[in-house]
């Protein structure tokens, strides 16, 4: 594959992922960001008000139970979502 094609198909997908967030934003929902950076059972989810917490998701039966483990600042917020290609 040529590195065009990575690139086209790169765009692609950020619009995707950046579509879904706007989708999840304007009905209400907080976006989930899986990232390998974080502990196994920890995920990012950022929130329309541009708040992104550090949340552990453990499963308990049929039901999951989730704890904020961190609020991010501004600065700390802002370099998940450059990292993620979301700005």
């Amino acid at each position: 594959m040529s590195d065009f094609e990575l690139e086209t198909k790169h765009e692609k997908y950020l619009l995707t992922i950046k579509n879904l967030r706007a989708k999840n934003f304007s009905n209400d929902l907080p976006f989930l960001i899986l990232s390998e950076k974080l502990p196994e059972g920890q995920v990012y989810k950022e929130f329309a008000d541009g708040r992104i917490e550090i949340q552990e998701i453990a499963s308990a039966g049929k039901k999951f139970r989730t704890r904020v483990i961190k609020v991010l600042k501004g600065l700390q917020a802002d370099n998940v979502r450059k990292a993620y290609g979301l700005l």
